[in-house]
C-alpha cells in the first residue's frame, strides 16, 4: 500500500512538473495558443488502410504458423500416448531411445515456436517491417499538424502519464485529416 501511494505521489509530482513546464512554455511564447496537445495514435492507425492491411496480413500468417504448431503438438501428443501404452512392454534401452526421440521432437516444437513467434522470430520481424513505414507516416503527420498549429509538445492520449486532457487539446482528427489529404 505504501509503495502504491508513493508511486501515485511521484506520478502526481511529475505531472505537475509537466503542467508547470507547459504553462511556462505558454508564457514564454506569449500567445494564447495551446502549446500542448494530445493525440490518440490508436484512433489514427485504425483509419489507415495500410495499417488495416498490415494487421490482416499479420493475422493470416500468424494463423498459418499457429495451425502448423497445433498439428505438431497433436502429433507429439499422439506419440507420447502410444509410448505410454507400449512402455511396459519395452526394454530399458528401447524406452530410453523412445524418450530421447520424444524429447528431440519436443525441442523441435519449441524451436519452431521461437522461430515463428519469439521476440526475434519471423512474425516479429515482419510486424516491424510492416509497421515502420506506418509509424513514420503518423509521426510526420503529427509533426506537421503540431507545427501548423504552433504546438510545441504533443502527448499520446493513451500514455499512462496523461491523467487528464481537455478535448480542445486533442489534435487526433486533424492528424487523420492531414494523412488523408496527403494521399
Amino acid at each position: 500500500m505504501k509503495k502504491s501511494l508513493l508511486g501515485l505521489v511521484l506520478m502526481f509530482l511529475v505531472c505537475m512538473c509537466f503542467a508547470n513546464n507547459g504553462v511556462a512554455a505558454q508564457k514564454v511564447a506569449g500567445s494564447g495558443n495551446n502549446n500542448v496537445a494530445v493525440v490518440d495514435v490508436e484512433a489514427i492507425v485504425k483509419e489507415l488502410p495500410e495499417a488495416i492491411e498490415a494487421d490482416k496480413q499479420l493475422k493470416e500468417i500468424g494463423q498459418k504458423y499457429q495451425d502448423s504448431l497445433v498439428k505438431m503438438q497433436q502429433a507429439l501428443e499422439t506419440k507420447v500416448q502410444n509410448y505410454q501404452k507400449q512402455k511396459s512392454m519395452m526394454q530399458v534401452a528401447q524406452q530410453q531411445q523412445e524418450e530421447e526421440k520424444l524429447q528431440k521432437e519436443n525441442q523441435a516444437l519449441n524451436s519452431f515456436y521461437q522461430e515463428k513467434f519469439g521476440n526475434t522470430g519471423e512474425l516479429a520481424v515482419l510486424r516491424e517491417k510492416l509497421l515502420e513505414p506506418i509509424r513514420a507516416k503518423v509521426k510526420k503527420a503529427i509533426e506537421e499538424v503540431a507545427k501548423s498549429e504552433n504546438v510545441s509538445l504533443v502527448l499520446s492520449k493513451d500514455a499512462s502519464m496523461v491523467l487528464y486532457a481537455d478535448n480542445k487539446l486533442d489534435i487526433t482528427f486533424r492528424v487523420i485529416d492531414k494523412i488523408k489529404r496527403d494521399k
